[in-house]
């Protein structure tokens, strides 16, 4: 049953199941996604998705909520006149050049190593607050040479350490819903790409930090 377009008046009973970023929604459930939104009016999309994942118990298998994944459904249910979401606030930034400069991120001198195994472990340091973002971000833009772009959807970005040196960046984000390539390599059909697809990841980012000499 193809979405009816009335925006958030519009009746959600008798609706069939909708999928959005892997999840199929129920008419109660978008029902409920309609009634939170009306009891907080003074909330952002931000806050709004947050509130979603918790009242719909939506997370990762880690136990994170779906943060990411809920303001990307959110926004495909009002363009399909399912609900109304309020205003965006100050824009998403996508398509700006980001310009955040910090002595953090400044060149280091050279690791001294006559190969990159000889920089001893790596670790892998997930990031998990506003200020590791930053800088993640500010890496990116300096070094990688396509600069900083906003990662679309579900991520997960690192720092890579060698004896407490930032010396590399990686960044996930979700896998793509559908890829007739990928599909037709893997060699799964429609309900094991549904049940599946959550646990995998599509790298989209990558950058060493300090140059080896």
């Amino acid at each position: 049953m193809a979405p009816n377009r009335q925006g958030s008046n519009a009746p959600t009973s008798g609706l069939k199941p909708m999928r959005y970023c892997g999840r199929r929604f129920s008419a109660a459930e978008l029902t409920a996604i309609r009634r939170l939104i009306a009891t907080h009016p003074e909330a952002s999309r931000a806050a709004l998705s947050r509130r979603v994942c918790e009242q719909l118990d939506w997370r990762r298998p880690g136990g994170q909520r779906k943060d990411m994944s809920a303001r990307v459904a959110m926004l495909r249910m009002q363009r399909d006149g399912l609900i109304k979401l309020p205003p965006p606030r100050g824009g998403n930034g996508n398509g700006r050049r980001y310009r955040r400069r910090t002595a953090a991120a400044e060149p280091g001198p050279p690791l001294h190593a006559a190969s990159p195994r000889e920089l001893g472990p790596l670790e892998r340091v997930p990031v998990t607050d506003r200020l590791a973002s930053h800088r993640h971000n500010e890496y990116i833009d300096r070094y990688h040479y396509l600069g900083y772009q906003p990662l679309p959807g579900a991520q997960q970005r690192y720092f890579v350490h060698a004896n407490g040196v930032i010396v590399a960046l990686l960044g996930f984000g979700a896998a793509a819903w559908k890829c007739q390539a990928r599909d037709t390599f893997i060699g799964w059909n429609t309900a094991q790409r549904e049940r599946w697809l959550p646990l995998g990841a599509c790298r989209t980012q990558g950058q060493s930090t300090a140059p080896v000499g």
